[in-house]
């Protein structure tokens, strides 16, 4: 046992070498439909910075977004999900209906030409389903005070107005001229993937088709204006009316999605989840957290192999601070076990992100989850050992997502049968 662990430990010091440090090729290529890059399947192991353009806005502090890319690209982290919004209020990217500060787009900039530095692709959010940072709540605000019939936040999705105000905001965001790099964001490979809105609700109608509506009509426009990019909704996992049978594994609530209905939407790329267990069931043992997680993350894997035929990811999951450290780190190698055991296994699982990683002296952007590679090494070495296991996978031709890639078949790897101990006993 000891000299195989001395060649697995070689081996996983011989990957970390090579994911760390990575800057993209001078002329990368873009991420495509079913996860595939240069022809090959794409995995990976990602993380949220939501903070991240609203921080390099100040350029006193953009050694910040320098120092969480650098430290999660020697972690092997390989994406990052972040805002591309910022409505209304203090230090926001629209300050009202199509004006913009400037200074803020900049700082969006310096996280794309950042990123592409350190090997790191990202997913930027077009929207925020809360009133955070502005919101759909602003953009109904806006629409009302220039005469429109809107009262409720869910008005956002069927207001001609909101809409319109939307739309110039994705073109905004989506032609926009790097000041940096000079490319154009639409051309701009570093970013992987567009979100409609993050964490889409629309508690005036659970039965899912109001939200359907406005995926159909935004993601049809996204296409329209850039083809380049993947492009995912933004969406937690809950179901809808399309199967009833599956509304049951709901955390005991509706919010107005469909996973099903909503992702079958043909310009949506691929779909995604959230799990938060500690705020979807407060009061139920960890055990109990545990046995849902599993099964969200299970029937979403099934869903989107076998009815989306899309890949899926974890785009956010989390356990909050205040249960400790080692219950953090148990939760998260649960689920990063989850994850690699079904992207193994082939099919749909193509990676996921944890929320959320930030740098030392942000204390203002702390909300519970925060992880600060720097100040948490087990945790931090969890993520690592998670990046080389799927980057692992990929290398040594892994599993793709579906059979083939371009009509060649994609065989799995035999290599991981003797290293899967590290998942199950770190």
């Amino acid at each position: 046992m000891g000299s195989t662990a001395s060649i697995l430990a070689m081996f996983l010091l011989l990957e970390a070498q090579l994911c760390r440090g990575r800057m993209l090729p001078s002329n990368p290529a873009f991420v495509r439909r079913d996860f595939v890059l240069d022809g090959s399947p794409f995995l990976f192991n990602g993380f949220n910075a939501y903070w991240m353009m609203n921080v390099a806005s100040d350029p006193g502090r953009r050694h910040k977004v320098s120092d969480v890319f650098r430290e999660a690209s020697a972690a092997g982290l390989t994406v990052c999900r972040t805002w591309a919004f910022g409505d209304g209020g203090d230090r926001a990217l629209q300050i009202s209906p199509g004006v913009y500060d400037e200074r803020v787009f900049q700082g969006l900039d310096f996280v794309i030409y950042e990123a592409r530095k350190y090997g790191i692709r990202l997913i930027l959010s077009f929207v925020n389903n809360f009133n955070d940072f502005g919101g759909k709540a602003q953009y109904v605000e806006w629409a009302r005070n220039a005469g429109a019939q809107a009262s409720g936040d869910d008005d956002f999705y069927t207001n001609p107005l909101t809409k319109d105000y939307y739309k110039n905001h994705v073109r905004r965001v989506v032609t926009r001229l790097n000041t940096i790099t000079r490319v154009a964001y639409k051309e701009e490979p570093t970013i992987m993937a567009w979100e409609l809105i993050n964490e889409p609700r629309c508690q005036t109608d659970y039965s899912g088709k109001t939200l359907n509506g406005w995926v159909q009509e935004m993601a049809t426009f996204v296409k329209s204006i850039d083809n380049n990019h993947l492009l995912e909704i933004g969406m937690e996992g809950f179901y809808g009316a399309s199967i009833p049978q599956r509304e049951q594994l709901n955390p005991g609530f509706q919010v107005g999605t469909d996973f099903i209905t909503n992702n079958l939407v043909k310009e949506i790329d691929f779909a995604t989840i959230h799990a938060y267990p500690d705020m979807w069931l407060p009061g139920k043992s960890e055990d109990e957290k545990m046995e849902f997680t599993d099964g969200w993350i299970r029937n979403h894997y099934e869903d989107a192999r076998n009815i989306l035929k899309k890949p899926l990811v974890i785009a956010e999951f989390g356990k909050s601070n205040k249960y400790g450290l080692e219950e953090r780190d148990m939760y998260m190698r649960d689920v990063y076990r989850d994850i690699y055991r079904y992207a193994r296994s082939g099919g749909a699982m193509s990676g996921s992100m944890v929320w959320h990683v930030m740098a030392e002296g942000m204390d203002e952007y702390h909300d519970g989850y925060e992880i600060i590679l720097s100040q948490s090494p087990s945790t931090a070495g969890i993520m690592s050992r998670q990046s080389h296991a799927m980057n692992a996978l990929m290398s040594h031709n892994g599993v793709m997502m579906h059979d083939d890639v371009d009509g060649h078949h994609v065989k799995k790897s035999t290599l991981w049968n003797s290293l899967r101990w590290i998942l199950m006993s770190s």
